[in-house]
């Protein structure tokens, strides 16, 4: 198939006296041996695209290279949104690559902050859900804010009556115990970093990141769905902590885990329905409620 007339006009701005062979939502080579990722989308994707875009340019203003490099991107007259990027032909993470990965989130994104508060300034997607985003003075609140426009979604479902229900709780009572005495500084996260959107580039063995829904939070979050669903080896946590120390207080490390799980558990239950997300969330909810419960009674019986 081949490419269309805008698109060719675009990959002509970023490259000129060249021409262009492939296809849209693939790889695309010029007459220079240059490669590019081209994609076009419907015109009710276009803040979808930018969400995109916009994560990809911050990952690489915090982490050069750590992202692929976006070329161009924008709206045709028609609506329709275009994106090109560079190609990267991304091999499985392989134990090296994501020791690097760990040293460069570490050292480099998760030390990239904001100078606008906690969140981001663009809508963007995890997966298909759309986080509205936006800024906020504390973490506490963002999250807070994260978790419940999932819920909103699920309520208006009507089938989710105990998980919103238990869902709120963990909103008025977990959340401002977690978050609320952390001090930690608003840096750039990918936002959904579990293994199908991380990699290897084949040609230089550095690991590389895509598909971002990027925003600017608590660097800890970022590691969550990376337990949720493996593909990380062992090794990469201790890695990763070894240049960037847990938060404090350190004793809550594995709760704040368990609650920046949850927003992952709950966004596929959005995604994909109730069932087995749904039954993790509600698990992640009773341990956390209880946790702090007992908390509670330990500080009013000492």
């Amino acid at each position: 198939m081949s490419l269309p007339s805008a698109i060719l006009n675009e990959l002509a701005k970023v490259e000129t006296a060249a021409t262009f062979s492939g296809r849209l939502g693939g790889r695309v080579k010029s007459s220079n041996e240059k490669l590019y990722f081209v994609k076009s989308g419907s015109p009710d994707e276009a803040e979808q695209y930018t969400g995109e875009t916009d994560s990809l340019k911050a990952i690489n203003t915090g982490a050069p290279g750590l992202a692929p490099t976006v070329f161009a991107s924008g709206v045709f007259e028609d609506g329709r949104p275009f994106f090109i990027s560079e190609y990267k032909d991304i091999g499985h993470l392989t134990e090296e690559g994501a020791s690097k990965l760990a040293r460069r989130l570490a050292t480099e994104l998760h030390t990239y902050r904001s100078r606008d508060g906690f969140g981001f300034k663009v809508p963007t997607y995890c997966g298909a859900t759309r986080m509205k985003n936006g800024w906020y003075d504390s973490w506490e609140e963002c999250y807070n804010e994260m978790i419940g426009d999932l819920l909103e979604i699920l309520e208006k479902r009507g089938r989710y009556q105990e998980l919103c229900t238990k869902g709120e709780s963990i909103r008025k009572e977990v959340i401002p115990k977690l978050l609320g005495p952390l001090r930690v500084e608003p840096v750039l996260l990918h936002g959904d970093l579990w293994s199908g959107n991380v990699g290897v580039d084949s040609a230089t063995g550095e690991p590389v990141i895509f598909d971002p829904s990027s925003f600017f939070g608590h660097n800890e979050a970022d590691l969550a769905i990376a337990r949720i669903f493996g593909g990380f080896p062992p090794s990469f946590f201790g890695e990763y902590h070894k240049h960037l120390p847990k938060a404090k207080p350190e004793s809550h490390y594995e709760l704040r885990g368990h609650l920046y799980e949850l927003f992952h558990y709950l966004n596929h239950t959005v995604l994909f329905g109730g069932g087995g997300y749904e039954s993790s969330a509600l698990r992640k909810m009773d341990l956390l409620m209880n946790a702090v419960q007992n908390h509670e009674r330990d500080m009013q019986s000492a």
